[in-house]
């Protein structure tokens, strides 16, 4: 009999006394043997008696505590068993020594999370840990440094969850002792895949917390208890909105509403049993009801169940009023009229100055900003379509004027001025106003009937900038001789204003001074036309000369301040001046109020900082501080002018940053030419004002 069930003669004896006595009262005497040696390993009596409690109809919590009873003795403390759901979801089917805590806090591990337990499932190979985890929250146990295991459990060919195994302390695990806790834990993959119902109840988990996690509004799903009476509430998924207004505990998922949103539990709760108790989703306007200063309320709440346990809750946070009460106000104050198109519920609101403004009743309905189109002269609705397209597509505010056709046959001017409402990131209105500036286009009308006898007066303004514009391009050439400057290859560029006539005041020189050394400059006079051009032209020319004096760039730049403070029409510029050295390849350069020069280094970009000085023409006297660099052969150094990145809706830093990204993607196959017209071709700013570059590889 022992030989055809695989045991001992004393395991068979003991299991026959036990069974006759409903108890465990002896033992075998291997078993004794073992326990006095220290080590008492599971063997196939404890298999045995895990494949009882199976097979008697236990729940996984029973076979869990047998099977705890078994690994006891070499220091097991817990066991946690997670099943897999249709979603491929690990869900808590059953646990042994732990706490109801840790029990709910890992009740369920998404695949999205790529926790332990979900990569040694994907990987179906055991993970074991004899030092413990190297951070608390990896996984459950008594401390950190306890030894642990994860094992996958299959069955019949199909994977049906893992059990997380956790001793009392850091332990060596041997081969012998993991192959005894591999049989031992079998037992377990054949009730997980007993198990009837292995599909998820709500049977879109996973679905559902995808669709919420698109979701710019805060969204979650709960999770009923049905142990208790009311159920307790246990918080499944929170969207990103969510955990932002949630309590800030750590690991919300998997812990009691009450923890995560103590302000508005108890009401919600009761939302959430409305909502079953009907049948049909339930609304509150706020949450909490009474409003509290400290505690940020919850509008627009709605719960729908979605399954016998699972219920989805949607609601606005605070932030989504758009203000409009400070633009009915602002709209008073400036005869202003203020709309708000709500894009996420679909809803208008306007004061009531749009209407008549818009020639409708003055009890209109408020209508969105895409149907005032129908209220517009013909020729106008396209110029609303591209508006209502910079806010909605690009998500940039917008200011225009447009005509609406009155009903005495005249039209009226209104301007509109429009602003893309986000929440998140995400467009999820528009808000403006509307104002009636038929009398100034009338004056503007008139003025430009004045303007048109003025012809001979443009005519000459005109040639006047004609001839700035060649006096400038005279003056900063497509530069092709700045080869032979020791130790360097320099390229430069030049682009114009875009607008016609629009003279810069832009500047770039490279020149090989008398003792060796090598002068580079960017410089930008403030303004445009002929003021700025001679300006341009007066502090250039300067700075040539001063040069060649020897001076270094500080004492360069303390004297071009003082030109410029004596030239005609004042002139302010910025500027940076630099001197190589091509001996030991060392810059040093100063910078007047200008942009840093940037660095590429073995594919890293930065910025040099420089000491913070004064532009040139603002005080007298000035003193301007140098700041120096060790280049290393390979480098590439771009000096540029604000024209290059500047951008209407950007801040500087985001510009800097553009261009930084432009500078390391550009090719470094391509010779230095090449270089500067790729950077020219991608340049970001649309400002339409002037821009130089000047672009140095060290040799």
């Amino acid at each position: 009999m022992a030989a055809g069930a695989g045991l001992t003669v004393a395991d068979l004896a003991a299991d026959i006394v036990n069974a006759a006595c409903g108890q465990a009262v002896v033992g075998a005497a291997d078993t004794a043997a073992a326990a006095a040696a220290g080590a008492v390993l599971p063997g196939p009596r404890a298999r045995r008696q895990a494949a009882s409690a199976a097979e008697v109809g236990g729940d996984v919590d029973e076979v869990a505590e047998t099977l705890l009873g078994a690994l006891r003795p070499i220091g097991v403390r817990g066991l946690l068993v997670w099943r897999r759901t249709a979603g491929d979801c690990l869900r808590l089917a059953g646990s042994a020594g732990f706490s109801p805590l840790d029990a709910a806090q890992w009740a369920q591990i998404p695949p999205q999370w790529r926790a332990l337990p979900q990569r040694v499932f994907t990987d179906e190979t055991p993970l074991w840990l004899p030092h413990g985890v190297k951070r608390p929250d990896e996984l459950p146990g008594p401390s950190r440094d306890a030894a642990r295991a994860l094992l996958p459990l299959r069955h019949g060919g199909y994977a049906a969850g893992v059990v997380l195994v956790a001793w009392r302390e850091p332990t060596e695990l041997d081969e012998e002792l993991r192959r005894r806790v591999v049989s031992l834990t079998e037992v377990l993959a054949r009730v997980l895949a007993g198990i009837q119902h292995l599909t998820d109840p709500g049977a879109s988990l996973p679905v559902l917390s995808a669709a919420l996690d698109l979701m710019a509004e805060p969204a979650m799903t709960l999770r009923r208890s049905r142990d208790g009476e009311p159920p307790l509430l246990y918080v499944e998924h929170l969207n990103a909105a969510a955990q932002r207004m949630s309590s800030g505990v750590p690991r919300p998922v998997g812990r009691p509403l009450a923890h995560v949103l103590p302000a508005v539990a108890q009401e919600l709760a009761s939302l959430v049993g409305d909502a079953y108790g009907h049948g049909s989703v339930r609304h509150a306007p706020r949450l909490p009801a009474e409003r509290r200063p400290d505690v940020p309320p919850l509008l627009n709440v709605r719960v729908l169940a979605v399954s016998a346990d699972r219920c989805v809750v949607l609601w606005h946070a605070e932030e989504r009023d758009h203000s409009f009460a400070v633009l009915k106000r602002a709209g008073r104050l400036g005869s202003l009229a203020a709309f708000e198109d709500d894009v996420a519920r679909g809803v208008t609101d306007w004061t009531e100055q749009v209407a008549p403004l818009l020639g409708l009743p003055g009890d209109a309905e408020p209508i969105p900003l895409e149907r005032v189109a129908s209220l517009l002269v013909a020729e106008d609705r396209a110029e609303l379509g591209r508006m209502i397209e910079s806010l909605t597509a690009r998500l940039e505010g917008v200011s225009g004027v447009v005509r609406i056709a009155r009903p005495d046959g005249g039209v009226r001017h209104v301007r509109l001025i429009a602003e893309p409402l986000l929440t998140h990131g995400t467009l999820t209105g528009l808000t403006g106003f509307f104002q009636d500036v038929s009398a100034q286009h009338q004056t503007e009308a008139a003025l430009a009937a004045t303007f048109d006898t003025l012809g001979t007066v443009q005519e000459q303004a005109a040639l006047r900038h004609r001839l700035a514009l060649q006096l400038q391009q005279a003056i900063v050439p497509e530069q092709s001789d700045l080869g032979g400057l020791p130790g360097l290859q320099v390229a430069a560029r030049y682009r114009p204003a875009a607008e016609e006539y629009r003279v810069g005041g832009d500047w770039y020189d490279a020149l090989g001074l008398p003792d060796g050394r090598v002068m580079i400059t960017v410089g930008d006079v403030a303004g445009h036309g002929i003021d700025a051009a001679t300006g341009m032209v007066a502090l250039r020319n300067a700075l040539r000369g001063l040069a060649c004096s020897g001076g270094e760039p500080g004492a360069l730049m303390q004297a071009l301040n003082e030109v410029a403070l004596r030239t005609n029409g004042h002139p302010t510029a910025t500027a940076v001046c630099a001197h190589f050295h091509p001996e030991d390849r060392t810059l040093h350069w100063t910078s007047a109020g200008h942009l840093p020069p940037l660095l590429l280094r073995e594919g890293r970009a930065r910025f040099l900082q420089s000491s913070a000085n004064l532009l040139l023409g603002a005080v007298p006297e000035t003193a301007y501080e140098e700041s120096q660099v060790a280049l290393r052969r390979g480098d590439l150094l771009l000096l540029c002018t604000d024209g290059l990145i500047e951008r209407r809706h950007s801040s500087l830093d985001e510009a800097f940053a553009l261009l930084a990204e432009t500078v390391v993607m550009l090719d470094p196959a391509d010779d230095l030419e090449a270089q500067a017209d790729a950077l020219l071709a991608a340049a970001h700013g649309d400002t339409h004002d002037d821009a130089s570059l000047v672009l140095i590889r060290l040799g």
